[in-house]
Order: structure tokens, then C-alpha cells, then sequence
């Protein structure tokens, strides 16, 4: 991270908390049960986002939680992405996709499936059909912003 540069809504995810970490975590983890209480425990690593940053133009629409979803571009072309929701569940899933993105730069993301680590978590499957389709959109606004750049 370039030091000089305030992280707006910083947070552990992609940096202490890695792909592989979440990897070791969930692939002891057998049961539906113990993998959404996994992400319950991963909501409460998400910080809040502070009230000047769960404005109306990065409120995601198609989910059924409200999803709060803005990014950051760094002085050395890598992309701070960071999110909120009034959902526990729905924080879960915005801290691995944090996971995931965090970091990166267009040109790494604009390649990858954003989703792909849910699969190798073997999260995405139990999710509801609008859990499922809520996801879509965050990947497909990740893709988006990496577009932009």
C-alpha cells in the first residue's frame, strides 16, 4: 500500500485476510451451518461504513439487502474497493469478494470471474436466488469499475 495515500473505509480484507487464509478456514468446514456462521464471523471483520459514505450513488440495487459498494483508485493504478450492508450475511459475502478484488488494478480484474473464490468455497451453491442474483451485480459493478480505468 502506498503510504502517502488515505485508504477511504480501509479494512482487512485482501491484505491480512487473503484468499488462502479464507481458503484454510472454510475447507475444514463440511456443513452448510458451519460455513454461514463462518461468514457471520467474517461480517464482524467488515468496519461499518461511515454515514458520508452510504450515499445514494454507490447503493447497489438488485439485492434484497441494502448494499453499499465504492472503490478508490491508488496513485499506483491498484483499486481500494470497499462495501457495507444492513445484512450479517450479505457483510460475509462482502468481505470475501473484498478478499478477492482488494488491491488489484483494471488490468488484473478485468480477466477473472470476481466470483470465482465463492466457488472455491463452495458458497455460492446454498445461496438464495436473490442472494445469487445480488452477487451477479457486485461482480458485474466490479467489472465495471475495472472497465472505467
Amino acid at each position: 500500500m502506498n503510504c502517502d495515500q488515505h485508504l477511504v473505509a480501509a479494512h482487512p480484507f485482501g491484505t491480512l485476510i487473503t484468499a488462502e487464509t479464507l481458503l484454510e478456514q472454510f475447507n475444514c468446514l463440511s456443513q452448510w451451518e458451519a460455513r454461514y456462521r463462518q461468514l457471520i464471523l467474517l461480517a464482524k471483520q467488515l468496519p461499518p461504513l461511515a454515514e458520508n459514505l452510504r450515499q445514494p450513488a454507490l447503493e447497489l440495487s438488485g439485492c434484497e439487502s441494502r448494499v453499499w459498494f465504492g472503490y478508490q483508485l491508488l496513485a499506483d493504478g491498484r483499486l481500494h474497493f470497499y462495501a457495507d450492508s444492513d445484512s450479517r450475511i450479505v457483510r460475509g459475502l462482502l468481505a470475501v469478494l473484498l478478499t478477492a478484488i482488494e488491491g488489484k488494478s483494471a488490468q488484473q480484474l478485468l480477466p477473472i470471474d470476481p466470483l470465482a473464490l465463492f466457488d472455491q468455497l463452495a458458497l455460492r451453491g446454498p445461496l438464495s436466488t436473490t442472494r445469487a442474483g445480488g452477487l451477479a451485480a457486485l461482480a458485474q459493478r466490479v467489472q465495471e469499475i475495472a472497465a472505467q480505468q
